[in-house]
């Protein structure tokens, strides 16, 4: 079973409505989702990036990034800025599935286990989750390394992914990546 790591929203200008709480939550657990990103790199896992696409329709993902890693996010998104090696794909919605060439990437790679982290659990990783399981792929949420506005509804999301999607969750430490 091949793995792909799927960094989710890590770079968002955290202007939105509860973006304060949203950046605190990604500087609380920077440490876990670093851990990840370093871990897939060193194990051969892709790591591929899915971003809103900030409002911006031109596919300028380098900007986007930049855009982030000089906004108020910067120090806590810089050490998880993706290289040379990594893919990235931009979405228009709460779902890295919906509108986006994901999936085709995904069966190009053969992957068959992903692996999400990234922001935030309870919205887009919950219905990256649900939309990923609906179409044949095996779902890891690593907790610990996920962002949430609200840590009690994240709580619900992370129990409804187990219980009624089948998802697995567990923490950056427990993962152990699938050989290609």
């Amino acid at each position: 079973m091949a793995d792909a790591l799927l960094p989710i929203d890590l770079f968002q200008r955290f202007d939105h409505e509860d973006g304060d709480k949203l950046l605190a939550s990604v500087r609380q657990r920077e440490a876990a989702m670093r851990r990840a990103v370093e871990t897939a790199r060193s194990t051969g896992v892709p790591v591929v990036y899915c971003n809103d696409r900030g409002g911006r329709w031109d596919s300028d993902a380098p900007a986007l990034v930049r855009g982030a890693l000089t906004g108020p996010a910067g120090g806590a998104v810089a050490s998880l800025e993706p290289q040379a090696d990594d893919f990235f794909v931009l979405k228009p919605r709460y779902s890295i599935f919906d509108h986006t060439p994901l999936e085709l990437l995904l069966r190009e790679l053969e992957v068959e286990r992903l692996v999400l982290i990234g922001a935030a659990t309870e919205m887009c990783v919950l219905q990256s989750a649900i939309d990923g399981k609906e179409i044949g792929y095996k779902i890891t949420i690593l907790r610990d390394a996920c962002a949430a506005v609200d840590e009690e509804i994240e709580a619900l999301a992370l129990e409804y992914a187990e219980r009624v999607v089948g998802v697995f969750v567990e923490t950056a430490a427990d993962w152990r990546p699938a050989a290609r």
